[in-house]
């Protein structure tokens, strides 16, 4: 290098460091969480958090393998991981030389009038002429700061945000199948409690029937039974909808026809405890959410880009070259003598860009404030979904089993009223109230239970959710 490249390279570098320097910096103080939660137990059994869904039930263990294996919804996930990594790729490839080829066949003329029409004695030119030519080209970009490998950096970040995305996306769907068939479990439980209503409800109107039929008894009594029967058919038409509505749900989430699915949720299956809320500390967090996880690797990607866009301030250092083969006839293209080469190294950096590259940088450090305040809404968001699904649990208990203890003493209370007017101790008015009370009492129970059962997978999924076994082994 001479003495004058080597002035105008330093002059370069000096006026490129004049607009170079360190990005702006972003406050990103991580989020307080507290010590504990507040609705959480003091203590619980050690459980893991699959045992908050309804496995071992026979229709969420097909339903959800069905769900996993062909949702359109997780396959769409699964294609944005894909998209996201070849763009890491693509950012990895960046930072490598870039080799290429290139071959040529040129044919040229010149007029003889463009020079002076006395040439020498002797001298003369050919005024036609082709040449072939075939060349390898190679450019690498040597990344002195690291604009390059930031890049790379935010590719992979954002690799990671999809993958956590598609993690959601999964818990989420195994949420709302394990809700569903609870769901429809619960409708069967109601549908018995109804059932077990309105054969009472029939032996009372059979009864009033045959004491109206001896005269001792006004007709009025067989009507008042009759029509608290009809209000049981009634309820029980109604939970028809109900069951329709969850099958086409089911068919949306799992991406099988209403059949299979009516013929899965046909299998029997065992009654599943309820099992305890797990004790976590607010801290897990921040490693097991999904959106959590997916929020933060967002910002890193945010925080890489800010300083990719920050050293477009520094000089760029190019090395290229090429190496090939030039002739004048196709026969001499192997020749020896046709073998050419260039080597060159290039320094380009800004000068004057009357705020383009700061501009660039503004927007870069409001994309990353935007990121961090996203990141701790995701946070807080968990902390509150957490919170309110211990509660629910907690709350959900205590209304299974209040629910359960009315509809134990309203069912007993109905039985010693039909037990004293058999003996002719109360009248019937009395058996038809206790009865008309007892009424609904069991699928209240049924359908307080099968929300004990929802608010766990609500926790499960506000928890983070958890690998699932489908077989439940």
């Amino acid at each position: 290098m001479t003495l004058r490249g080597l002035l105008f390279a330093t002059s370069a570098l000096a006026l490129a460091a004049c607009v170079a320097g360190p990005p702006p910096e972003v406050a990103t103080q991580a989020p307080a969480l507290p010590d504990a939660f507040v609705y959480a137990p003091d203590a619980s059994d050690a459980v893991g958090l699959v045992a908050l869904l309804p496995v071992g039930d026979a229709g969420f263990d097909v339903l959800a393998q069905q769900a996993l294996a062909s949702s359109p919804t997780l396959a769409e996930a699964a294609a944005r991981i894909e998209q996201a990594r070849a763009g890491a790729d693509r950012a990895g490839a960046e930072r490598l030389p870039t080799i290429g080829a290139n071959a040529s066949v040129t044919g040229t003329r010149t007029s003889p009038s463009q020079f002076s029409s006395t040439l020498p004695p002797g001298i003369s030119f050919d005024t036609e002429r082709v040449s072939y030519a075939a060349n390898l080209t190679a450019r690498w970009d040597l990344d002195v700061f690291g604009r390059l490998k930031a890049q790379q950096r935010a590719a992979l970040a954002r690799v990671d945000a999809a993958d956590a995305s598609a993690r959601g996306v999964r818990i989420a769907l195994l949420s709302e199948i394990a809700a569903s068939v609870i769901d429809w479990r619960t409708l069967e439980a109601r549908e018995a409690e109804i059932r077990n209503d309105l054969a009472a409800a029939e032996d009372l109107a059979r009864l009033a029937g045959v004491r109206e039929r001896a005269g001792i008894a006004p007709g009025f009594d067989r009507v008042r039974a009759e029509s608290s029967a009809a209000t049981s058919r009634s309820r029980l038409s109604a939970l028809s909808s109900e069951r329709a509505r969850l099958v086409g749900r089911l068919v949306t989430l799992t991406a099988q026809t209403a059949a299979q699915v009516q013929a899965v949720l046909a299998k029997e299956t065992g009654t599943l405890d309820l099992p305890a809320a797990p004790a976590t500390l607010p801290s897990t967090l921040l490693v097991n959410r999904p959106d959590v996880l997916a929020a933060a690797a967002t910002l890193a990607a945010a925080d890489a880009e800010l300083a990719a866009t920050a050293r477009k301030r520094f000089p760029v250092f190019d090395l290229s070259g090429a190496l090939g083969l030039l002739a004048f006839g196709i026969g001499d293209l192997f020749d020896s003598q046709s073998v050419v080469g260039s080597l060159a190294g290039s320094i380009a950096a800004p000068l004057l860009d009357f705020g383009r590259i700061q501009a660039e940088i503004d927007g870069a450090a409001a994309g990353k404030s935007a990121a961090f305040e996203s990141y701790r809404g995701a946070v807080y968001t968990a902390l509150g979904d957490a919170e309110a699904g211990y509660g629910l649990v907690a709350a959900a208990d205590s209304e299974a089993l209040a629910a359960a203890e009315e509809a134990s003493s309203l069912q007993r209370a109905a039985r010693l009223a039909n037990t004293r007017y058999e003996a002719g101790l109360a009248d019937f008015l009395t058996v038809l109230e206790a009865r008309r009370a007892a009424d609904a009492s069991g699928e209240r129970a049924a359908a307080a239970l099968g929300r004990a059962r929802r608010a766990r997978v609500l926790l499960w999924q506000a928890l983070g959710g958890s690998e699932l076994n489908p077989s439940g082994e």
